[in-house]
């Protein structure tokens, strides 16, 4: 039964693989499509879940923000022991000597009394001069970029996925070309070999097949290398990397690219609304620096209470005297605090904060003249694909015409080998340019909709 359940799990958990030669054979499943790959990696990809916690924190700021309308309270309580000794004079503000109050007893006495005190003291600002609510507006405008961020990792994450998967079928194509290389010359050198020991044929063409031979062996462990290379760039953006299957339709079709003479709205793409939300952000912070000298207005109120063992005529109570508090006071105000020679240290602040606004602006518009010149390489990219891929067939046709004369010319004797070798290189370059042709013009129209920020219609035409 466990061995049951174990083949269960195993076969549903393989795809199918195009491996290279040597690589161990795979259970047969359904294979990996483009869609489900983009699907995997916009779920489950790290970059897009950092983006999104950052979000998470972008949100979470403004509500610390939005808290500095509410009115704070602070509550306080002690008990100690200490002696009762008070002096005239001033002393300058620290943090060190405590403070006493009472008369002054006019003696030096260690004996040491009780003292408690407990109270509460709430603050609230009714009005600040805008401050608070462009502090909440600058939190905003850093949760706008954040979000905008967020869509900006998933669009790349998403298309550099959809671009490894690309790359697989590609390799893995130009591995299956430079196979059949290798199994063409072997062929090819088992004729000569025949001919060569009935004396039909020199020795050297047979050391010219073998070489010939050993070249395109090199370019298939470097093909190899090639299809390793990218399925570990695909694997990164998997959960749980799995295999590729070719899908049928990127091998045999073009896309209809609908659409892809129309003019790009930059506007569109995450990264420009990404770097719009910067712009905002800065704008929103240099006011925030801005509101910020200003007079603050606060209500305070406080009512507290103290206990002590002394008297005032220096005598000192018994027992646990002091040690609750027996005294109470109450008061409530307004305090008024105004930093005059802070503007020096604002001024400084806007004019760098300034600054700061005109580079994002700058970039903005850096960003959209980067986009318009990408869109227009790319559309250019896209029409010369689409032109490669409807003449590779033409050109592999005619490469494996020439290469079957080739090879019939040299069996009778009418052309050196070296005519076949030619012949034999033209048709695998051939072919790979004609298995490549098509998922060209399939990246093109993925960076096509990538610049325009939106991939639903290069996924629905995958798998349409």
């Amino acid at each position: 039964m466990n061995l049951l359940r174990i083949s269960c799990f195993a076969s549903l958990g393989m795809l199918v693989s195009v491996a290279s030669s040597g690589a161990r054979a795979q259970e047969a499943a359904a294979p990996l499509t483009l869609a489900a790959v983009v699907d995997d990696a916009a779920k489950n990809y790290p970059a897009i879940r950092i983006s999104q916690e950052e979000l998470n924190a972008s949100v979470a700021r403004i509500q610390l923000a939005r808290t500095a309308y509410l009115p704070r309270l602070d509550a306080t309580a002690q008990f100690n022991r200490g002696t009762r000794n008070n002096v005239f004079g001033s002393l300058l503000p620290q943090s060190i000597i405590p403070p006493m109050s009472g008369p002054v007893i006019g003696t030096n006495n260690g004996g040491s009394v009780w003292g408690s005190a407990a109270g509460v003291l709430i603050n609230w600002q009714p009005f600040d001069f805008g401050t608070r609510s462009a502090n909440v507006h600058a939190a905003e405008a850093a949760r706008d970029r954040a979000a905008a961020a967020n869509l900006r990792t998933q669009l790349e994450v998403e298309t550099a996925s959809a671009d490894a998967y690309l790359s697989v079928l590609a390799s893995t194509q130009a591995m299956k070309a430079a196979q059949t290389a290798v199994d063409n010359w072997e062929t090819l050198r088992q004729s000569i070999h025949a001919l060569a020991a009935a004396e039909l044929r020199p020795g050297a063409d047979e050391s010219r097949v073998n070489a010939e031979k050993a070249a395109a062996a090199n370019q298939l462990a470097l093909a190899q290398q090639a299809v390793e290379i990218s399925a570990a760039t695909l694997h990164k953006f998997q959960s749980a990397p799995t295999s590729v299957t070719p899908q049928a339709k990127l091998l045999s079709s073009v896309p209809t690219a609908t659409g892809a003479e129309n003019p790009l709205a930059v506007s569109g793409n995450p990264l420009m609304a990404e770097r719009k939300a910067t712009t905002a952000e800065n704008a929103a912070q240099l006011h925030a620096i801005e509101r910020s000298w200003a007079p603050q207005f606060n209500l305070e109120g406080a009512a507290y209470g103290r206990g002590t063992g002394a008297e005032t005529d220096g005598r000192r109570l018994t027992g646990t005297n002091g040690l609750a508090p027996n005294i109470g006071n109450y008061v409530a105000g307004i305090n008024i605090a105004f930093p005059v020679l802070d503007f020096a240290s604002m001024h400084a602040k806007a004019a760098a904060q300034s600054a700061t606004l005109r580079a994002a602006r700058a970039n903005e518009d850096l960003t959209a003249r980067n986009l318009q010149e990408q869109f227009a390489q790319a559309q250019a990219e896209l029409r010369a694909s689409e032109t490669i891929a409807q003449n590779t067939p033409t050109q592999l046709d005619a490469a494996q015409t020439a290469l079957n004369q080739a090879t019939a010319r040299y069996k009778a004797g009418l052309v050196p080998v070296d005519d076949v070798a030619q012949a034999q290189r033209l048709q695998v370059q051939a072919e790979i340019d004609n298995a490549i042709a098509r998922l060209n013009v399939w990246r093109a129209f993925l960076k096509l909709q990538y610049l325009r920020g939106d991939l639903q219609p290069f996924l629905q035409e995958a798998n349409r």
